[in-house]
């Protein structure tokens, strides 16, 4: 089933559209188409869905239905409208212009460069001592076979009693240790999804996932995200769970990846509830769940609200420990789990019995790590935004309550090109396409706070010199870049 947005919410998301820049010299129609084509292009509007009848629209911005006619006929000869008569009119994009979220390679070993594509901190001092400690604890092992399709015990009860201390009752059955999150959510889509499923996500949200996604053939369509700190539109993210009813539906709640958003408790107790009615399981990322600063108080889990089994959490060590430990895990059901592992065997058997044990040591001394982490993300993401006010301030940026990224709104659509030029300075970039489907959210761009703060001020000077040259040089050759984590 198509999606439809109704007049009043494209209303909403419209705004005050009749003062936009160049508004005083286009007539009431192209401002109005323009309007629409820049809520397409940031992401904040998805494609393939159904406008709401032109009457309706009318109505909804109290202005004449001929100017609503005119804007939906610009729309359509610039080739962002598609319309059939009798069934209404669908958001598209011109000509056949997609940009893929895939292109994963292996980083290029070049100490020049200042990577700002990975958002990962680098391992904390206390890893060194875990492994110490796990490879003590690994004779007690080394008399089985090595097999843990679920993962060892002690890692198991040590997650559950993460959730249960945040105030989801959690036993170990429930859950299942994963090689990362990534191969968490890959496990949760060969179980959950059936090639060419519909799947909601939101836009713009982790490449990756993305990825994960299309390897599953998956039908996806978006909710686009707001550029303000309110970031989820309740009424537009219901609306697509009850209009689409697709199969599974990918959220991030903590610090959503690239915004930073943090979704508030009633609306996550009305996402529960609207998936329910709608049949759809929501796969909910908690990568950034450890990471709030500023003493931002964390809302309920997501599975907190779930009475049918609906909600699935995949989390993992990547962010707030080390992305070279290969840790991950699920949150389900007992039985789900159990599920899981039999979908398994067919991938990978168990995760690491060495890489567990040195899991279980960092877990227990969370508190002390995850402190000195929020410490220092808070100053560099400090450092960050001052830098981005002094070279940049004709940049937007909203500082996040936690995670580990800013999504910067730029002076113009811009990202693709302006990530060229970076690679040519030494500044490795993940433009704003590269987390959205079908080449919008040129005008955004996401830069980790993960990296030293004079790093990060060195990268933001350099990126100030190629915006200023940027359209008075020529086109640099550049490669596409590694990974986007």
């Amino acid at each position: 089933m198509t999606s439809q947005v109704r007049g009043t919410q494209l209303a909403r998301l419209l705004g005050q559209w009749h003062a936009l820049p160049g508004r005083r010299r286009s007539p009431d129609y192209a401002a109005l188409a323009g309007a629409v084509r820049g809520l397409l292009a940031d992401g904040r509007l998805p494609l393939g869905v159904r406008l709401p009848a032109e009457r309706e629209l009318a109505e909804a911005l109290r202005i004449s239905r001929t100017t609503v006619t005119a804007a939906y006929r610009q729309l359509r000869e610039s080739g962002h409208l598609a319309s059939r008569r009798g069934a209404g009119s669908w958001t598209m994009l011109p000509g056949t212009h997609r940009v893929a979220s895939t292109g994963l390679w292996t980083p290029l070993d070049d100490r020049d460069m200042i990577d700002l594509g990975v958002a990962a901190l680098a391992a904390p001092p206390e890893l060194l001592p875990a492994a110490r400690a796990a490879a003590e604890d690994l004779p007690r092992y080394l008399g089985g076979a090595g097999y843990h399709p679920t993962g060892v015990i002690e890692l198991r009860e040590a997650v559950a009693a993460g959730y249960t201390a945040r105030g989801l009752p959690t036993s170990p059955d429930q859950i299942m240790v994963t090689s990362g999150t990534q191969h968490a959510l890959d496990l949760v889509l060969r179980l959950a999804l059936a090639p060419g499923g519909n799947v909601l996500v939101e836009s713009p949200t982790y490449p990756n996932a993305l990825a994960a996604l299309a390897a599953r053939r998956a039908r996806i369509t978006t909710h686009g995200l707001a550029t303000d700190a309110a970031g989820w539109d309740a009424d537009l993210l219901l609306g697509s769970l009850r209009q689409g009813r697709p199969k599974l539906a990918y959220l991030i709640p903590d610090f959503q990846n690239p915004t930073g958003h943090l979704m508030p408790a009633e609306l996550r107790e009305r996402v529960v509830a609207a998936g329910h009615a709608a049949g759809t399981d929501l796969v909910i990322d908690e990568s950034f769940v450890d990471l709030p600063l500023d003493g931002t108080e964390l809302p309920p889990p997501v599975a907190t609200f779930d009475r049918h089994s609906r909600v699935i959490s995949i989390g993992g060590m990547s962010k707030p420990y080390w992305g070279g430990l290969r840790i991950g895990w699920v949150r389900a059901s007992a039985p789900q789990v159990q599920r899981l592992a039999a979908a398994r065997v067919g991938v990978d058997m168990a995760s690491p019995v060495l890489d567990q044990l040195v899991a279980v040591h960092l877990l227990a001394d969370a508190p002390a790590i995850v402190a000195a982490r929020r410490t220092q993300l808070a100053a560099q993401r400090d450092a960050l935004t001052d830098a981005l006010a002094r070279r940049l301030p004709d940049w937007r940026v909203t500082a996040p309550r936690g995670g580990v990224t800013l999504w910067v709104e730029l002076d113009g659509p811009i990202s693709s090109a302006l990530a060229r030029a970076a690679e040519e300075v030494g500044v490795r970039l993940a433009p704003g396409p590269r987390f959205g489907l079908d080449g919008t959210l040129e005008r955004f761009l996401r830069l980790p706070f993960t990296l030293p703060a004079a790093d990060l001020a060195e990268a933001v000077g350099r990126l100030a010199a190629v915006r200023y040259d940027l359209d008075r040089a020529g086109r640099p050759r550049w490669q596409e870049p590694a990974v986007i984590a």
